[in-house]
């Protein structure tokens, strides 16, 4: 494939258009629809974890088109990919050409976390169903924004946070359900600290990639990198940009909406406090630190990471429940409960715990007990993250719920905002979990939406 660079297409095309879109192009020519009746997916950024979801999805689907903004980041390498290439995608720079598409039935989207909703209303209401990674939102009010588009449009669902369906994980809530833990009093989501780095200069933008579009909602800034690439990434070691995006409070909320984004979900699920007009009442900053200045809530320097480096937040939640979310603790990365009975710690790979190594409950536990706690409809697989997409599969072609569906992520990433605020704010905030604002508090509010760039703005249904 002969990819276009960004000089030779804006000589080409000669134009951009007023919204801040390069004029939609095709790379490559429209794929003729498939003779069967397989479903038909496309990807929108096709980074690393855009190209793994990208290769699932051509495993389980016609992969029929992919698309990004950059490339050399995105395209060039996923086109190298042999579960991508063989498929033979179209490929875009602007991901407006998939909505045009009517064959295309599925659009994931793996960009950066200030792109997702933005993209994924646009799909929605394009008659589409959707695959997005996590972190779901950037904002409280985003979430508003995407379950109103799901319930209008009905369409499938499935948010990346893969792992609901990992048997480890639900295993882990049976087991908290079920009562083998007796009352819980605690939960710690031991969700690591977020990086520092030093002052970043100035650097040109890489001619393969549209600076400004990347932005999008976000406030204009000047691109900085440095020289050293971030292997296998291949990206910049520190830069605004590709990957460590996620350390800038204009697109991420760091660890908060990295790892918060997971092990806040698998909380909230086990307590059976992942729906909606559920969650904390009361946030409490027992630790608050920030690798650069803030002000009223704000970073004051630019040209360094900005999220929060060392935390701990205190949740109130129904039933005496603190739910710590926190960047250290001794039990490591993972999920601790504590209850009346005994505690348990789960993390990718193993659960730790008497009532499981030593009482082994988790024996006793039925295939239907796992149907119903990942929503009725089969995994089909060992391998989670194919697991995952057929769990979406599943439910497109039957109807129901995908195991992890938006309604309840969005209460586990609103309370990765909620204390993310905290954070930022260093002081106590009372949330009302059913008008999901805080109580008599405008500064925090502010903080539940962001002012979108001119011609960026989230469409409202």
């Amino acid at each position: 494939m002969s990819l276009f660079s960004r000089r030779g297409f804006l000589k080409t095309t000669g134009s951009v258009v007023a919204a801040g879109f390069c004029t939609p192009h095709l790379i490559r020519s429209v794929r003729a629809e498939s003779p069967n009746d397989r479903l038909q997916a496309a990807f929108v950024g096709t980074g690393p974890m855009g190209r793994g979801n990208s290769a699932d999805f051509a495993d389980v689907c016609d992969l029929a088109a992919i698309c990004d903004l950059d490339e050399d980041y995105g395209l060039g390498p996923a086109m190298r990919n042999n579960r991508i290439n063989r498929s033979n995608p179209d490929t875009y720079s602007d991901y407006r050409r998939i909505l045009d598409r009517k064959d295309i039935d599925i659009v994931g989207i793996a960009t950066p976390d200030h792109w997702h909703t933005k993209i994924a209303v646009e799909v929605l209401m394009a008659g589409k169903h959707v695959f997005c990674e996590k972190p779901l939102t950037l904002t409280v009010e985003e979430g508003t924004l995407i379950r109103d588009a799901v319930k209008k449009t009905g369409k499938v669902f499935q948010v990346g946070t893969m792992q609901r369906s990992m048997k480890l994980f639900q295993t882990a809530v049976l087991i908290v359900q079920k009562g083998h833990l007796g009352k819980i009093k605690r939960v710690i989501c031991h969700i690591d600290g977020g990086l520092t780095c030093p002052p970043i200069p100035a650097a040109p933008v890489p001619a393969t990639l549209d600076w400004n579009i990347w932005q999008g909602q976000a406030p204009e800034a000047e691109y900085i990198a440095t020289t050293d690439i971030l292997e296998p990434f291949n990206c910049p070691k520190n830069t605004r940009g590709h990957h460590e995006f996620r350390w800038f409070y204009d697109y991420a909320g760091g660890k908060f909406t990295d790892w918060g984004a997971h092990h806040v979900d698998i909380a909230l699920w086990a307590l059976r406090q992942d729906g909606f007009g559920q969650g904390p009442h009361k946030l409490t900053p027992v630790i608050a630190e920030h690798p650069v200045p803030m002000k009223d809530g704000c970073p004051t320097v630019h040209d360094q990471y900005q999220t929060a480096t060392k935390f701990q937040i205190d949740c109130q939640m129904d039933d005496d429940v603190i739910l710590e979310v926190a960047s250290h603790s001794p039990h490591g990365n993972g999920i601790f409960f504590e209850g009346s009975r005994g505690n348990m710690h789960v993390s990718r790979g193993r659960i730790k715990g008497h009532v499981y190594e030593n009482e082994k409950v988790q024996d006793t536990f039925t295939e239907e007990d796992y149907v119903a706690v990942y929503q009725g409809k089969n995994l089909e697989s060992d391998n989670v993250m194919i697991a995952h997409k057929r769990n979406m599969l599943t439910c497109i072609r039957e109807g129901g719920l995908p195991v992890s569906d938006v309604f309840s992520n969005v209460q586990g990433i609103n309370l990765c905002h909620i204390a993310c605020i905290a954070t930022r704010l260093e002081r106590e905030l009372t949330w009302d979990p059913q008008t999901e604002r805080f109580v008599s508090d405008d500064e925090a509010n502010a903080f539940l939406a962001r002012e979108q760039r001119k011609g960026f703005e989230i469409p409202k249904v």
